[in-house]
């Protein structure tokens, strides 16, 4: 759950995240819309209906038909009308036509920390299926915390160049002090910053938050596609209002049961299981920078190169040197979507000759730093989002060293560097609220599941795990590499979505992935099936992407729901 020097949730990266370029949010407006209608009076505590039956106004904004406005909300919940209260970011694109209006469709990419508003705005109003769009009125709102719902901050951007600098596998009590230190002015400069809101960032929150909007919107049920963590976010809304859940695609999803240790081992695994994909595609190519010999001996040469890195690093072109910690998050940058293995075969091959800007532009790409060096919010909503929902992973240094093993045991490569990552929750400043535990959503309408086989984000089990625990849920299987396949090209995801989106009945559930699928041989045509069989995206279908789908993904790469 808690990626990297905190950056990307180890348990959402991935769903699409918004184009770097995200368009203006967060507006308020003139024209009122009209008033809310859904609950009865009796239905909300008296102290929330000021929230509930408040009217959005909205105004023009981003271009091509968006509309935004501002959400209040209560701050604490336990206190609503104390005065204290949030301003939320909602944008929208009106229904399309033709065709009956079926109400709005709330989207969320994941993260935590990505930005709803700017994949809205960047992919979801003009990326998701011409049907699905003709019928909802497209909508976003940035949770609690996150891009333009009173942001998160915690660093000014040379200090986050230096803490993503920071030595990730330390080799001895020095670097392990400097390790720890990096991550206690981290969670400090959050709380000096942020304080104010960050004890109410929680998923249970952000989920009341969304109920507050479905109201605010007039609509009866809330009707929802969550990617990656945003299926967390949507599953726990189907918990909390099960007699309220509209049509809810879960879209690669994690399970609520897990605790922070195990969804960091299980994500662990995942890379590892992606980069086996690569390196077997790399090997068979002229010229790989990793060799032309077998897996493992690619493995063993990137796991040499980053130990090189450790201690002489490599310049870049710029007063930031490429060094372990960089280059580790460059290449897991390009373990989201095969799309981006070419940049990383390229980028390798210029940084194991004392070229390292490359590799360099891509750990910038997951980390979400501009080119005029700012960072954006993501690298401190989703610690401050994880930290908040779980107990962490680890409390001290000794925790972590004893469970190495483990971590080395699920990627040779990457362990050691993602079991020291998921130490940045022990010095929060914020006691966590949540605690693993099943969601049931017991009365809600049918719930549609989606898992990838390859996900390297959230793991295909979890994705088993979460249809099995809600009590109305539908399974969907995607076969494929990447993290989330709704609107990416699979017409058989695509479809069976769009038919459940439309019409309300869910589609056939696909059997049961293994739980460890290996990777599969590269096909070199589009494969798609009928529903009740694992939806499947050949290599030719992943090539012919529409441009916006394949800049999704490229600038998505990280949002390790």
């Amino acid at each position: 759950m808690n990626a990297p020097h905190s950056s990307r949730p180890l348990r959402t990266l991935g769903a699409a995240l918004a184009s770097a370029a995200l368009l203006s949010s967060g507006c308020s407006a003139d024209a009122s819309a009209p008033p809310a209608a859904s609950m009865s009076k009796k239905a909300v505590p008296a102290a929330l209906r000021p929230y509930y039956e408040q009217s959005l106004s909205w105004r023009p904004c981003g271009g091509a038909d968006f509309e935004c406005a501002t959400l209040k909300a209560p701050l604490d919940y336990a206190r609503p009308g104390s005065g204290r209260d949030l301003s939320l970011a909602v944008s929208r694109k009106k229904a399309t036509g033709p065709g009956r209006s079926l109400g709005s469709l709330l989207v969320n990419p994941g993260g935590p920390g990505g930005s709803a508003v700017g994949y809205l705005q960047s992919f979801a109003a003009v990326g998701y299926p011409t049907r699905v769009r003709a019928r909802y009125d497209m909508v976003a709102m940035d949770p609690r915390g996150v891009a333009d719902s009173e942001p998160v901050t915690c660093l000014s951007n040379k200090q986050m160049d230096a803490f993503t600098q920071t030595d990730q596998t330390p080799d001895g009590r020095g670097e392990t002090d400097r390790l720890v230190a990096a991550y206690k002015k981290f969670a400090h400069g959050c709380e000096a910053r942020s304080g104010r809101i960050l004890r109410h960032v929680s998923t249970v929150e952000a989920a009341r938050d969304m109920d507050v909007l479905r109201a605010a919107l007039g609509d009866r049920k809330l009707h929802y596609v969550g990617a990656s963590y945003g299926t967390f976010l949507g599953a726990t809304y189907a918990d909390l209002y099960p007699h309220r859940v509209g049509r809810l695609v879960l879209d690669g999803a994690l399970d609520p049961t897990l605790s922070s240790r195990r969804i960091n081992r299980d994500q662990t695994a995942g890379f590892e299981t992606a980069f086996t994909a690569f390196a077997e595609d790399c090997v068979r190519r002229t010229g790989c920078p990793l060799g032309t010999g077998s897996v493992a001996a690619a493995r063993d040469r990137l796991s040499a190169f980053f130990t090189r890195l450790d201690s002489h690093p490599v310049p870049t072109g710029e007063s930031r040197a490429l060094g372990e910690p960089l280059a580790t998050m460059g290449v897991i940058s390009a373990m989201y979507d095969e799309t981006a293995w070419p940049q990383l075969r390229t980028a390798l091959r210029s940084a194991m000759r004392g070229h390292g800007a490359g590799l360099l532009s891509l750990a910038d790409l997951y980390y979400e730093r501009d080119t005029d060096g700012s960072y954006a919010n993501l690298m401190y909503a989703n610690p401050a989002v994880n930290c908040l929902d779980l107990p962490p992973a680890f409390r001290t240094p000794a925790e972590v060293k004893k469970s190495i093993p483990a971590f080395q045991k699920a990627s040779p490569v990457f362990g050691g560097a993602l079991a020291w990552a998921a130490l940045n929750c022990a010095y929060w400043p914020v006691r966590p609220t949540g605690t693993p535990h099943a969601l049931h959503a017991k009365g809600a309408a049918p719930i549609v599941v989606v898992g990838t086989t390859r996900d390297p984000a959230t793991p295909y089990p979890w994705a088993r795990a979460l249809a099995t625990q809600l009590s109305s849920a539908t399974l969907l299987t995607y076969d494929g590499d990447g993290h989330t396949a709704y609107g990416r090209g699979s017409s058989c995801i695509d479809n069976a979505i769009n038919t459940y989106l439309l019409t309300g009945r869910p589609p056939a559930p696909t059997p049961a992935a293994a739980d460890q699928p290996r990777p599969r041989p590269r096909r070199t045509q589009p494969r798609t099936e009928h529903p009740s069989k694992l939806c499947r995206l050949g290599d030719a279908a992943a090539a012919n992407l529409a441009p916006r789908h394949a800049a999704l993904a490229q600038s998505a790469r990280a949002t390790h729901s």
